[in-house]
Formats: structure tokens, C-alpha cells, sequence
């Protein structure tokens, strides 16, 4: 059956593995974030039986499936008030930046007799979640409230860049959560046991000998599915770009001229397309579409293939091209950027098949 995400299981061990020795090496516990290929079950196998430390996921139904793990389960996302007690029951730690959302848990967790670990998110100028590092006022203020709730242990601090606002990890932007750390500490007499210092953004800098002194975590996951830090977009060595491949089937081939006929207004999702005029072209329709894929990060394996659209159901490519004689019926395979995994492994019109 068409679309289909082939896996490569060794391919993904490689780069777990080198995940591992590369984070791990630095000194800093790890976290997966399995949310880019939606929790597969068969990959999970692999994760539970290595030695990273924690299972991180943005969704609650992905960590329910982790349930009877021996690692300990992260909620990426800030929880939501509604889903305190789902939170409790199925993560070990989540990231929280509000106040009220923490004695929401708080109290969960005294019903569910069960002690929450939560790190408190610090926006080091992404802009994304957590309190400003500015606001040092503010810090002190939820560091003082979370203390005095009886089933919360405020575990550590965290910090997102990249996801947003783009803004690159650095030794000097890391290390100043590393220095709100320490106030914290000293202000409070208390210990935090983890800084966590970002996401696969952050793998560049081990290289660079970089990671600030104290930064004792990383949550990577594109970096271990795809093989490249995300900062500079650089592959990494020794890992593996093809661990996931989609297959699409041709349901359509013919010569066309590649500019629309008549006036043209917005396509199906509400964006003005632009069209180069080519000529008559030999176009082929795969069956999948923007519901399955993110068309804008596909990248042919055939490199004489370009992708000229998509549609909600539909990929129309130029095969003009090629040196290979392409029919209906055959099948176009393509390499994947985060984004299109994380939407292929989401459809359920995507099978899988694990090599």
C-alpha cells in the first residue's frame, strides 16, 4: 500500500546510538523526543533498550503508550489545566512556565499520591515559552511559589531556542541560564538537579567544545532522526540523512504546459502560487498530499525529478527529466526534512514498513 514511510531500523540505531555517545560523552543527561515520528512502537524497542534517560514527547497520548517504561517521561509542551491529572499519571516531569498550571498539578498529584517533577522554562529571547530572563523578579516569584506546594519538586530549569524565533544556542546565551540557576540556588538554598540547555540546536556546540559549564541536559530528536543539528543545519558525522524514506505511487502521467490556463486567484489553502513557464513538460500526479506530507520538505532521491506543487491529496512533479522512463503505476521515492516526517508519521493514510 501507497504512501508508505519505510524505516530503517538500523539506520535509526546508528544514530541513536551516536546520539548517545555524543551527548551523553559531553557530560549531560539525554532526552529522545519521540514526537517527530509520533511515538512508534518499534522504534520506542530501541529506545528502551539503549541508555538515554528520559522518553520526551509533546503529547500526552504519545507518553500513555510508554506506560511501564524504565525511563522517565517528559511532557515537552506546557501542560494544559484541563489535562493536570493526565499529566501526573503518565509523565514523570513536565516543562511549566504558569504559576496556576503548577498547583494544578499540584493538587493531581496529591489526589494520584504521586510526587510531579517540573522544570521552569526561561525564554532566553526565542520568545516562545517561559518568563523572560529579565524578569528576574518574576523568577524568584515562581520559584518561591512552586516551594510551597507539597507533591511538586522543582527539578530544574529549561530553556527553548531555535523552535520560534530562531535564535541560535550560543556559550553566551546558554550560560546566562546557567547563572539564573545558580541565584536560584544560592537565593533559595536549594539544589536543581538539571539545567536543560535546549534541543538539537544545542548538539554544536559539544563539538565546538561550547556547552556552557553546568548545562547538564539536551531533548534532541531531529538530530537523531535525520542526522543534522538544527542551528546551522550541518549534518552531523557518522549519522544517517535516509533512516525514514517515503514511497508515492504515479496515478498520473502526462505532457502538459507548465503555465495555468485563464486567470488565477488562490489555491486550495488560501496562498497565491507562482508558476515558471517551462514549456509542455512531462508531469506526473504521486498520490499523496499536503495531508500526509509537507511538500516544501520532500527532496526527490531521483535527482533529475523537481516538485512543481501540491495539493491537499496530490504531488505533481516534473519529470521532464529524467533518464529513467517513468509509467504509471511506479513508485517515486523521496527523503524527508523534520517537518515532512513529523506529518507523515501523524497521517494515518501513511503506512509503515520497517526494514
Amino acid at each position: 500500500m501507497y504512501p508508505k514511510l519505510v524505516i530503517d531500523l538500523n539506520k535509526v540505531k546508528n544514530n541513536l546510538n551516536k546520539t548517545i555517545e555524543m551527548v551523553k560523552g559531553s557530560g549531560c543527561s539525554l532526552m529522545i523526543v519521540t514526537k517527530g515520528y509520533c511515538a512508534d512502537m518499534e522504534i520506542y524497542k530501541l529506545l528502551e533498550e539503549s541508555d538515554i534517560d528520559y522518553l520526551a514527547d509533546s503529547r500526552i497520548q504519545n507518553l500513555k503508550k510508554y506506560e511501564g517504561t524504565t525511563k522517565e517521561r517528559v511532557l515537552l509542551r506546557l501542560p494544559m489545566i484541563s489535562q493536570a491529572e493526565d499529566v501526573v499519571r503518565y509523565a514523570e516531569i513536565s516543562l511549566n512556565s504558569e504559576i496556576e498550571t503548577v498547583k494544578r498539578l499540584n493538587d493531581a498529584a496529591g489526589r494520584l499520591n504521586k510526587k510531579h517533577k517540573i522544570l521552569l522554562m526561561i525564554d532566553l529571547g526565542d520568545l516562545r515559552e517561559g518568563i523572560f530572563f529579565k524578569d528576574e523578579d518574576e523568577i524568584y516569584h515562581a520559584v518561591e511559589e512552586i516551594l510551597k506546594l507539597e507533591n511538586i519538586e522543582l527539578f530544574g530549569l529549561g530553556v527553548n531556542l531555535t523552535c520560534y524565533g530562531a535564535v541560535i544556542p550560543k556559550k553566551e546565551n546558554l550560560s546566562i541560564l546557567v547563572d539564573i540557576a545558580h541565584k536560584i540556588e544560592e537565593k533559595f538554598n536549594i539544589r536543581l538537579q538539571m539545567i536543560s540547555g535546549g534541543n538539537s540546536s544545542s548538539v554544536y556546540l559539544i563539538g565546538k567544545k561550547e556547552l556552557p559549564e553546568g548545562i547538564n541536559n539536551l531533548r534532541v530528536g531531529e538530530a537523531f532522526l535525520l542526522g543534522d543539528e538544527t542551528a546551522y543545519s550541518q549534518m552531523l558525522e557518522g549519522f544517517y540523512d535516509d533512516a525514514f524514506t517515503l514511497e508515492a505511487e504515479i496515478i498520473e502521467l502526462k505532457e502538459k504546459q507548465s503555465l495555468p490556463v485563464g486567470e488565477t486567484g488562490v489555491d486550495a489553502f488560501g496562498n497565491r502560487p507562482f508558476y515558471e513557464d517551462l514549456g509542455v513538460i512531462k508531469r506526473a500526479i504521486i498520490a499523496v498530499g499536503r495531508q500526509d506530507v509537507d511538500p516544501d520538505h520532500l527532496h526527490p532521491i531521483d535527482p533529475s525529478i523537481s516538485i512543481l506543487g501540491a495539493s491537499s491529496d496530490h504531488l505533481i512533479l516534473n519529470v521532464n527529466n529524467t533518464e529513467y522512463y517513468y509509467k504509471v503505476g511506479d513508485v517515486v521515492k523521496f527523503k524527508l526534512a523534520y517537518s515532512s516526517l513529523l506529518r507523515a508519521t501523524t497521517s494515518s493514510y501513511v503506512q509503515k514498513e520497517y526494514i
